[in-house]
């Protein structure tokens, strides 16, 4: 019989909610209702409501892993329901309202979800879902029938009528939370991560090299909780007992601005394109809003142009480029400058900065290339990234579990990449979108980015068109910045100056929008069809 050591103590999501109560219970959480006011409150009030609601639930039949899907934005509620069903041993399972009806339909059939919560804002989309959980508890006002469900039950009802619980004792490797891919290349896919890999992942996001989060911090996820948990910021920021800022559903720049200024937010994080509006909002009225107190925001999900690095530098906010996925709980890397070079020009910076980032602290990573031989850090070639680490995921819900991995265990992420001497990587792209012309590979992120970087264009995505004498040639595809004219001659110019004539788009077209999918990244499939392109081969 192996004998207990002093360190078998478990890795479970309750330690980090106990700690979050009994030590920085005073620390705000603020959030903002969908007509503007803004409510305050403490962790020690979320996690005794918390644990009311783990009663309640409880009571509805919710065992240890049973999945509790929600419907919510980044609200009190959400959180609540985040602490509640990972501390009583459940499954959170929040649902990205993006999603189409059929995809949330088979998402909750797959899953197996018992209770679904949802914002009374969002009952619309909960509509396919009610015959598919056997309760549906409703943020906000209840309907009596009418333009809602017809059996509901009110949330604030359920956790007024609970006793609060002890969280009970739970295993590490027991599952906590529950979250889908986009699916732009076919049906979502559903990960599972465990205790451990949550407390790991939020301990080492937490760290000055990764996000650097203090319990001195107040943080905004703009990121929704319904992509990837935030990128996780709930449980660090509970972990570390930063406050936290949440804003609801009212996700323009004004309101979010307001909120930075207001609260003296000191990081915040979400996708490329908010912080363009962000950058859009400041410049048009540099005097409105004071963000000395903002010293970071984290931007991930699709690759940083050196104009929005340039330009929030400028207001005196450092933009972290990070970068994940949804099977890694999701941050893989973060993109700090090294020692080496602190002291680098301007230019040389911050090209190192709109890259991707190094591995985080028990997160490993290496590139393969299509003979499926290692590259060297410091080679100049690419290949198809690939990670292992504690809070990788083995396997997808329903499938294979060794879905997606090599044979020695590493997860093949799809992202063609090239890592560099200091160990960071630069994405190059996705290996379905890779364009490959006369035999040779052109990546559509780097014409993306060099794209962006032009004063007129707000957004570009680049697809492979076919090309009887090439086989594929890349297709631009921009959308102007508000105001701003351009012609494709003008573009195809200014990425003449970075690239081989080879290289450059024969064809740029202009869009009003360029099709997103469910987590806010260009979808390429629907611009594919879009444009009447078939998928790559």
């Amino acid at each position: 019989m192996t004998a207990r050591t002093m360190d078998d103590h478990a890795l479970t999501l309750t330690g980090v909610l106990t700690r979050a109560e009994r030590l920085h219970g005073r620390r705000e959480i603020v959030a903002r209702a969908p007509d503007g006011e803004v409510h305050r409150t403490t962790y020690a009030a979320v996690l005794g409501r918390s644990r009311r609601l783990a009663n309640a639930l409880t009571g509805l039949g919710v065992a240890g892993g049973d999945r509790v899907a929600t419907l919510l934005w980044n609200q009190p509620e959400h959180l609540e329901c985040q602490f509640a069903v990972t501390g009583m041993g459940g499954v959170i399972h929040p649902l990205d309202p993006r999603f189409d009806a059929e995809e949330l339909a088979f998402i909750v059939e797959q899953a197996g979800d018992k209770v679904l919560v949802v914002d009374e804002t969002l009952l619309g989309r909960a509509a396919p879902l009610l015959g598919r959980v056997e309760h549906v508890v409703v943020v906000g006002h209840v309907s009596d029938g009418g333009d809602g469900p017809a059996a509901t039950i009110a949330y604030e009802e359920l956790v007024a009528g609970a006793e609060p619980i002890e969280w009970p004792q739970l295993s590490e490797r027991q599952p906590a939370a529950l979250a889908y891919t986009s699916g732009t290349t076919g049906r979502p896919k559903g990960v599972v991560h465990s205790h451990r890999a949550l407390v790991l992942h939020s301990l080492t996001a937490a760290l000055p090299d990764a996000l650097g989060i203090s319990a001195g911090d107040g943080v905004l996820p703009i990121v929704p909780m319904f992509h990837a948990n935030a990128w996780g910021l709930p449980f660090a920021c509970a972990m570390a007992g930063a406050a936290l800022v949440l804003p609801g559903m009212r996700l323009d720049a004004v309101s979010l601005l307001d909120l930075l200024d207001v609260e003296r937010v000191t990081m915040t994080a979400g996708a490329p394109e908010v912080g363009r509006a962000l950058l859009a909002a400041v410049d048009a009225e540099p005097r409105r809003w004071d963000l000395s107190a903002l010293r970071r925001m984290v931007i991930g999900g699709a690759s940083v142009p050196a104009a929005l690095v340039d330009g929030l530098d400028r207001h005196g906010v450092e933009v972290l480029q990070a970068w994940g996925m949804t099977e890694l709980a999701p941050l893989g890397t973060a993109c700090h400058l090294p020692h080496d070079l602190a002291d680098a020009p301007d230019a040389q910076r911050t090209a190192f900065r709109v890259r991707q980032g190094r591995p985080l602290p028990l997160v490993e990573i290496r590139a393969h290339d299509e003979s499926g031989a290692e590259i060297a850090w410091d080679d100049c070639a690419v290949g198809e990234l690939q990670v292992r680490g504690p809070w990788v995921a083995s396997g997808y819900e329903g499938g294979d579990v060794h879905e997606h991995h090599t044979a020695d265990g590493w997860f093949r992420t799809g992202d063609v990449v090239a890592i560099d001497e200091h160990g960071c990587i630069r994405l190059c792209d996705r290996s379905r979108d890779l364009i490959r012309t006369g035999g040779e590979w052109i990546s559509s992120v780097d014409l993306e980015t060099t794209l962006m970087a032009h004063p007129a264009v707000a957004e570009a995505a680049v697809i492979a068109a076919p090309d009887e004498r090439w086989g594929e040639r890349p297709l631009a595809v921009v959308v102007c910045a508000g105001g701003a004219e351009t012609d494709a001659d003008t573009l195809r110019a200014h990425l003449g100056r970075e690239f081989a004539a080879w290289q450059v788009p024969d064809r740029v077209t202009f869009l009003d929008a360029i099709p997103r999918s469910a987590n806010g990244k260009s979808n390429k499939a629907a611009l594919r069809q879009l444009m009447m392109i078939g998928a790559p081969t």
